[in-house]
């Protein structure tokens, strides 16, 4: 890829430019250099920004608690559009935000998600995870991995007649698609554990990963929306364990001091999302070709005009290619079919 910022300015209408770098303006403002955050400052904008679960456009929504004392549950999507008799694959969908910013009722994601219900169609779990810099890691590969622990119970009230555990696909966008990954690899060294569910798809929008190695994109696409090296930086830092540096296996996944996954037999089909405009492009690549060296199937689709968080857009026509390349995805993974 060698997209500019000045040619990005030409496929980027002006209103999402507008609103991304108004975003950033807003995250960069209330980071604090000493490592915590003005979250009272962002709950004061979350506030027009939170939909509750409604019953509309053909999907119904509910919020399930799995555990209040640490404030995680999900967003359950269930398509209304389709029998009870036709069983629907799991899609379980961490969102994007840096481990740091947003959740399953914020406007965008509880659109994404009714989106992603309706299209594929499957039955979609957005999950509530613990931010950063309160949380640390490990604590939204935690919430994951628990999250999957409690669908496999199957015993909550509100659980779809229709799900089939057994057609089970992580997702996420960004630090979402992160989250996917190491739970998704959790999943795979602990399968004995579970009784109905089997993950056989992951897939990675845009995700976020990097290093100690500043590539060439990160370079050449300073100032880009959402995305900097100042930025992530940041990130990183409140996010790992005190004195772990970027090349911790969190950030690059299959860096020096990675776990070496090539021995786990049932690692799931993986669907990565690269944009042509996200400075973390070149991670995005080097997460591939990782899960390819390992011996994973894994499947690469880049989109030269994209910028990071660009699906999120519906104007924006590479929106409406991943959502189709999606449930391609899906409706070619798993033996049951529609």
């Amino acid at each position: 890829m060698t997209g500019d910022l000045k040619s990005l300015s030409l496929v980027m209408p002006w209103k999402i430019r507008f609103s991304l770098s108004l975003v950033g303006r807003l995250t960069d403002f209330s980071r604090r250099s000493d490592g915590t955050l003005n979250r009272r400052l962002i709950k004061f904008f979350d506030i027009a920004g939170l939909v509750p679960p409604s019953n509309d456009k053909g999907v119904n929504t509910t919020d399930i608690t799995i555990d209040s004392n640490r404030d995680l549950w999900f967003r359950q999507f269930v398509p209304t559009d389709v029998s009870e008799d036709v069983k629907l694959p799991v899609y379980v969908f961490f969102h994007g935000g840096a481990f740091t910013w947003l959740s399953p009722d914020a406007k965008g994601y509880d659109f994404v998600c009714r989106r992603f219900a309706r299209k594929i169609p499957a039955i979609v779990i957005s999950v509530n995870y613990r931010l950063t810099p309160e949380y640390r890691f490990p604590a939204p590969y935690d919430d994951g991995f628990d999250t999957l622990k409690f669908l496999d119970q199957k015993s909550y009230d509100g659980f779809p007649v229709n799900a089939d555990l057994s057609r089970c696909f992580l997702a996420g966008d960004s630090a979402g698609a992160n989250i996917a990954h190491f739970v998704a690899r959790r999943f795979a060294e602990a399968e004995s554990e579970f009784s109905n569910i089997k993950v056989v798809g992951l897939i990675a929008i845009q995700p976020f990963f990097g290093g100690e190695e500043r590539t060439e994109s990160e370079i050449r696409l300073k100032g880009a929306p959402l995305v900097s090296v100042d930025r992530t930086d940041w990130h990183w830092k409140v996010f790992l364990p005190q004195g772990a540096d970027r090349d911790h296996e969190a950030v690059n996944v299959f860096g020096p001091n990675s776990t070496d996954i090539s021995g786990l037999k049932i690692f799931p089909s993986t669907l990565v999302f690269v944009g042509g405009f996200d400075p973390l492009q070149d991670w995005q690549r080097k997460y591939f070709h990782g899960l390819k060296k390992a011996g994973k199937k894994a499947q690469l689709i880049e989109y030269p005009n994209a910028f990071h968080a660009f699906y999120i857009f519906p104007e924006i026509p590479d929106s409406s290619l991943l959502f189709k390349e999606v449930t391609d995805f899906i409706q070619n993974n798993g033996d049951a079919k529609l």
